[in-house]
């Protein structure tokens, strides 16, 4: 009986959890934003390896992300993150001046920092997928799965002892029949769910994805990245713009400081060519 209770709740549960996780998927491949910041990371980093051997890197893991505020200017607060950002902003600040003569400089690096800080809303999905364990989940599937052979085998039992009781068995077996219809569609989308997740992972650390403890852990990488970018995007929202300008772009960053790039191994879909001003990074 509390297991038919909680069946439906139980089972609503999983199914939103399962179109979390695809819609985190889908989050990380189709963010044009994302992309972009990965790509200006990835020119970075290349920019300011030159004459090393990691000068001409191709790709970077996620992780490295988080590395970004490791390396810091002469002022020692500016990171390269701030940096990053920055260029960013300013690029699409100069999107925005190109459709409209409306804004002036400021008004466009305000719309500019409103895009790249919106980043952070439209990976929601991503952040919720961070917090859950594939573990926890396959087994909340299973116990689905588990409880409906125990009501079969306690169905079965009644129905060999020749009980006059027909009342029960009925209304068990007319849940059961809703309840396997119910538990299948689950484990369908529970194996769809979990093989876009390895997709979007090898999407972004190629084979490397092969060895990650955690399934689900490139969206606790993007989800803890993301908590530092909101910081940033507020520190550089409250710095006057043009100071903050130049001292982002004379920002000295010696070879050694530079985090490792290993390789973003995505097929990227955002192309910067639509931004001439992209190449100064």
């Amino acid at each position: 009986m509390l297991f038919i209770s909680n069946f439906n709740s139980e089972a609503e549960y999983l199914k939103q959890s399962f179109q979390t996780l695809e819609g985190a998927c889908e989050e990380l491949k189709n963010s044009r934003m994302f992309l972009k910041l990965l790509e200006a990371v990835l020119k970075t980093g290349n920019r300011m390896n030159i004459g090393t051997n990691r000068g001409d890197a191709q790709a970077f893991k996620l992780d490295t992300l988080l590395k970004l505020i490791d390396v810091k200017g002469a002022d020692g607060k500016t990171t390269l993150l701030h940096f990053v950002v920055q260029e960013i902003i300013r690029i699409e600040g100069a999107r925005f001046q190109k459709t409209t003569a409306n804004y002036d400089d400021i008004q466009c690096r305000k719309l500019g920092l409103q895009v790249v800080s919106s980043l952070s809303s439209s990976l929601s999905n991503v952040k919720k997928a961070a917090a859950m364990d594939s573990e926890v989940l396959n087994g909340d599937v299973t116990r689905l799965s588990h409880g409906i052979a125990n009501i079969i085998d306690v169905v079965r039992l009644i129905e060999a002892a020749g009980s006059s009781n027909k009342k029960f068995p009925e209304a068990m077996n007319k849940f059961l029949k809703m309840a396997q219809e119910e538990v299948i569609k689950i484990q369908a989308q529970e194996s769809v769910s979990l093989s876009l997740v390895k997709e979007v992972t090898e999407y972004f650390h190629g084979n490397s994805a092969k060895f990650e403890a955690h399934p689900f852990r490139i969206f606790m990488v993007v989800r803890d990245f993301l908590m530092v970018l909101d910081r940033v995007c507020k520190e550089v929202g409250s710095i006057d713009d043009r100071i903050m300008l130049g001292s982002a772009q004379k920002m000295p960053v010696s070879v050694n400081q530079a985090p490792v790039f290993d390789g973003f191994h995505g097929r990227r879909q955002y192309s910067s060519s639509d931004d001439e001003s992209s190449s100064s990074l």
